[in-house]
């Protein structure tokens, strides 16, 4: 319900009325993929009732790049529908606060999908990969609540703050209980 309601609260905005099908489209995608930044971190840290670790995890990878693709599905629509804005979002000359955020968030989450397709070829101790993967996703979790709460759209103020809560809820639970910053107390020490 967490992920499913501002999905359809989004879908049924009366915002969308004399919108064109790319733009909802793109707002839509945007909205999936916050819903997917709260599975994440449930995914991660093996906190779904039913599914072990390993393969919550295979489903980590496999809704991270539902999320990469979610992203692309959202921004390739907004170029569609105003290149001029996405030129300025992408080179942080917007007037409106949330694109930053967002373009922020985009990048992050690029770097941790691309960290975690290139792991092996990398050939990164897994304590440093997870370490900078778990950064980059907190970064992305982070931005894109910000960018979230900034926008006055379709998600309906109630549920966006619900859905950007827990997301950063289930993220920060994940990043204590993985300890993926036991790599810098180590390093330390």
């Amino acid at each position: 319900m967490a992920m499913l309601l501002p999905i359809g609260v989004a879908a049924t905005s009366p915002l969308l009325a004399w919108r064109g099908p790319v733009y909802i489209l793109a707002g839509l995608a945007g909205v999936v993929a916050m819903a997917l930044l709260l599975l994440q971190p449930l995914l991660a840290a093996g906190y779904l009732p039913g599914l072990r670790l390993p393969r919550g995890r295979r489903l980590h990878r496999w809704t991270g790049a539902a999320l990469v693709g979610a992203i692309l599905v959202h921004v390739g629509g907004l170029w569609a529908t105003s290149p001029p804005d996405v030129i300025d979002a992408l080179t942080f000359t917007s007037p409106t606060p949330f694109s930053a955020w967002g373009v922020i968030a985009m990048w992050a989450l690029f770097a941790a999908a691309l960290l975690a397709g290139l792991r092996r070829r990398l050939r990164l101790r897994p304590r440093l990969w997870r370490f900078a993967h778990t950064a980059f996703a907190a970064v992305v979790v982070a931005c894109s609540v910000v960018h979230a709460m900034l926008v006055e759209g379709t998600m309906g103020t109630v549920s966006k703050a619900a859905l950007c809560g827990l997301a950063l809820a289930a993220t920060a639970k994940a990043l204590r209980d993985l300890r993926s910053w036991a790599f810098l107390t180590s390093r330390i020490v």
